[in-house]
């Protein structure tokens, strides 16, 4: 049974416009070529897709069903069209992007906000990964750019970087807890006696990379550097975060930043994506990502 877009098109505006008359005039068509569209796909389908109801023609159960699935295949069909032109001109229709949970959020959404405005025919699709996650997503063509991944660079072929810049992380904790109180810079084994927040990294075949830098003994593990946050200002535990994620907190009072003795963190991170990746909505991107200077 063949079932033409045309069909989904007339059962489309007779439904919006109200009537038969005003659907031909909006497709600019005589009603009697809209009813025997109709009528040859019923005897198609041998089904009706229409009953009378007093001066009205209305939708029958199959009817209504065709309508809705139709309006569906349209909205595909359209979509495909306008990909497929857009691929032509050497713009990608979508742009798949991680970004890693380490990245401030609200500046990474501002440039894709900028972008999307920009170029409203490109769709993103934002995923969130953390420290080796990145990698990973891109290495398997899960995204096509990463950004905020971490060093040390995977040494494989066909990944290109440009740096994003410098993060730096600080010790902090809830203003009540015990290290708190002691007046002085932490050592390891001060540390060694509290619990560690831990937030997983989200490679799933690679060796898992963590920061567990000074917690041999109990952690509390997370998803995302935000849930890291959220259990450190909770007094769950302790840890290193990104001094600007906490601002709000160190301004307040709520946490305080603690010295370590001989430990400082500062992650490099970067921009990453394929050497294969030449589309032009990737390189605007790009350019906008890293104009938008999201580390400082």
């Amino acid at each position: 049974m063949d079932i033409s877009l045309d069909l989904f098109r007339i059962l489309d505006a007779i439904d919006r416009r109200g009537s038969f008359a005003a659907a031909a005039e909006e497709l600019d068509k005589v009603a009697s070529a809209l009813s025997y569209t109709i009528q040859k796909h019923e005897q198609q389908l041998e089904v009706s897709l229409f009953v009378r109801q007093g001066r009205r023609s209305v939708f029958t159960p199959a009817g209504r069903l065709l309508l809705e699935r139709g309006r569906e295949i349209l909205k595909a069909s359209d979509s495909l069209a306008n990909d497929v032109v857009t691929l032509a001109r050497g713009w990608e229709p979508r742009l798949r992007v991680a970004v890693d949970s380490l990245v401030p959020v609200e500046g990474v959404m501002a440039a894709l906000a900028a972008f999307l405005d920009k170029y409203p025919g490109v769709e993103i699709d934002l995923c969130e990964e953390v420290l080796g996650g990145g990698w990973e997503a891109l290495i398997q063509d899960r995204v096509q750019l990463v950004i905020g991944a971490p060093a040390p660079l995977p040494q494989i072929p066909g990944i290109r970087t440009e740096k994003l810049g410098y993060l730096s992380r600080v010790f902090a904790v809830h203003h009540d807890h015990p290290l708190a109180r002691l007046g002085r810079p932490l050592t390891a084994e001060d540390i060694a006696q509290h619990r560690m927040v831990i937030v997983h990294d989200t490679s799933r075949n690679e060796i898992p990379r963590s920061h567990r830098l000074l917690s041999p003994g109990s952690n509390f593990f997370v998803q995302t550097f935000p849930h890291k946050v959220a259990a450190q200002r909770a007094g769950i535990g302790v840890g290193f975060l990104p001094a600007k994620a906490i601002a709000p907190a160190l301004a307040s009072g709520e946490m305080v930043v603690l010295e370590v003795e001989g430990v400082g963190l500062e992650d490099e991170l970067y921009l990453a994506w394929k050497t294969t990746s030449q589309g032009k909505g990737l390189k605007a991107l790009r350019e906008m990502l890293l104009s938008a200077q999201l580390l400082e």
